[in-house]
């Protein structure tokens, strides 16, 4: 019997959906949420209604069925993308049929299914950014510590863009202030199951290694090892150009060309928690002994209205800096942020 009225609600869902171009979501066998569908991302999906302020927002896990009319951008564990619709099997409640722009069938279970995008989804739409700030004042010596940590990203079905600023300042009466700003540019565009092409920049400024700048710009490929509603794992490899100024005028500037391997791990629906982490490894191809790594850990707890705290830790290694620069320098960050 019980099947027969979750067969029911199936049916009622799917005929709503036909007649008002609304999309249905059914969660924890009773329950339904009837709106506009946003996105599916991270293992949460976003649901705009008619009677609410603000956004529903439901962990992708308890979802039991979907219905919609509308066309999308999904995305499934496999690395498979497709253009097309998405509404759950009436038979089998933990399957789903997508059926593309060219007719054609594809059939997958919920948890195979880890991104969804409206295909007319506008700018704001596909634009993720998170900003988070932390000041430390303490009297004595009169220490003052400011951070920020920083992200814009940018998806299409197509190609992503993202954006970091990290900075830290820090001054003390009788000892000379110290910075350091680390920004990144990134572009990936995706050429198959799994697989994608990168095009990057890195630029730091570290007192602590006396660079007035190291840009590091990079071409490569990448491949995603894990895709679910819970971890991504991705693996790149490729070229980099290195050049260095320093603050001591006295010291030459150096320029190199590298390999470099890098891989990056998001691990999110786990309660409040989530974990960024990614390592970039360089070795020189014109001088043999040298080798970099540039690593970064991000621990988020999120709390209400999209607001959240952050530890940071971010790490920067060379096997042979110029002379009078320390081999690494680390910054620990714990701070407080918003993100749309």
């Amino acid at each position: 019997m019980q099947n027969f009225h979750l067969f029911i609600i199936f049916i009622l869902f799917a005929i709503s959906t036909m007649y008002a171009q609304t999309d249905s979501l059914l969660f924890n066998k009773s329950k339904n949420v009837v709106g506009e569908i946003k996105n599916l991302k991270l293992g949460v999906i976003t649901v705009e209604t008619d009677f609410s302020d603000d956004d529903f927002k439901i962990e992708w896990k308890k979802v039991k069925g979907v219905f919609s009319d509308r066309i999308y951008i999904i995305t499934l564990s496999d690395g498979e993308r497709v253009t097309g619709k998405i509404n759950s099997d009436p038979s089998d409640k933990t399957k789903v049929k997508i059926i593309t722009r060219d007719s054609e069938e594809i059939n997958a279970t919920l948890e195979e299914v880890v991104n969804i995008k409206p295909l007319d989804s506008g700018f704001w739409d596909q634009l993720s950014a998170s900003i988070d700030l932390g000041y430390t004042f303490t009297k004595a010596n009169n220490v003052k510590q400011f951070t920020l940590r920083s992200n814009l990203g940018y998806l299409t079905e197509h190609w992503n863009a993202d954006f970091s600023l990290d900075a830290v300042r820090n001054s003390q009466d009788g000892v000379e202030s110290t910075q350091r700003t680390d920004t990144k540019f990134g572009y990936s565009y995706f050429i198959g199951k799994n697989w994608f092409l990168t095009i990057s920049a890195n630029f730091l400024q570290n007192d602590e290694q006396k660079l007035k700048l190291r840009s590091t710009p990079k071409v490569g490929i990448g491949n995603f090892l894990v895709q679910t509603n819970y971890v991504y794992l991705s693996l790149s490899a490729g070229a980099a150009w290195n050049n260095e100024t320093y603050t001591d005028p006295a010291i030459e500037n150096r320029s190199t060309a590298e390999a470099y391997l890098g891989t990056e791990y998001n691990m999110f629906d786990f309660g409040d928690l989530s974990l960024l982490t990614n390592l970039f490894a360089y070795k020189s191809l014109d001088n043999t002994s040298r080798f970099r790594t540039d690593f970064k850990l991000d621990i988020t707890y999120d709390l209400p209205y999209d607001f959240y705290v952050k530890f940071g830790y971010t790490l920067n290694y060379d096997s042979e800096p110029v002379e009078g620069a320390s081999q690494s320098d680390y910054v620990l960050q714990t701070t407080f942020g918003w993100e749309l």
